[in-house]
């Protein structure tokens, strides 16, 4: 996912901005098409910049960027853990254009994703990984993660979600 080259371009890690809005979704185009799945239609588009820059963002995204250009992100919120007690920052996508990798930008994003929970006093940052992205997978065993064997990611959607939903 993310390797050493031998002088990789310094990345500029920032906050994103709505000013930001068409490279954010050039990005988020760029991870569906890493992950084979449809890229968001113009109303998820909406939806995303709404929530991410609206009067009251879901959510927050950080940018890496190489020669001005943003070249990566990060997308994360707080989610809070009762046995903790404290709040914890789930990473919902980290993502570098494939022609980035190899600058250490993955590894950048991360980074500035652990420091900002150590800022906001999280227990512990928790994210999810494809099974079959072993390269992600690596990067983060690499930094110190631990794949949690105990636990199951469950879903709920579309119908079954109305269904649950209404009555």
């Amino acid at each position: 996912m993310d390797t050493a080259s031998p002088n990789p371009t310094p990345a500029r890690i920032r906050p994103a901005t709505a000013a930001d809005s068409d490279d954010i979704i050039r990005l988020v185009i760029g991870l569906a098409e890493f992950e084979r799945l449809p890229p968001p239609d113009a109303g998820a588009r909406a939806r995303l910049l709404r929530d991410a820059f609206g009067p009251q963002p879901r959510f927050e995204i950080l940018l890496a960027e190489v020669d001005g250009r943003p070249a990566g992100y990060a997308f994360f919120f707080e989610t809070y853990s009762t046995f903790l007690a404290r709040p914890t920052l789930y990473l919902e996508d980290l993502f570098v254009l494939p022609e980035q990798r190899g600058r250490r930008l993955g590894y950048a994003l991360f980074q500035a994703c652990a420091r900002e929970a150590l800022r906001r006093e999280c227990g512990r940052m928790d994210w999810a990984v494809l099974d079959w992205n072993t390269d992600a997978i690596q990067f983060y065993e690499r930094l110190g993660a631990r794949r949690l064997a105990d636990w199951q990611l469950f879903r709920l959607e579309g119908a079954a979600l109305a269904a649950r939903g209404a009555g």
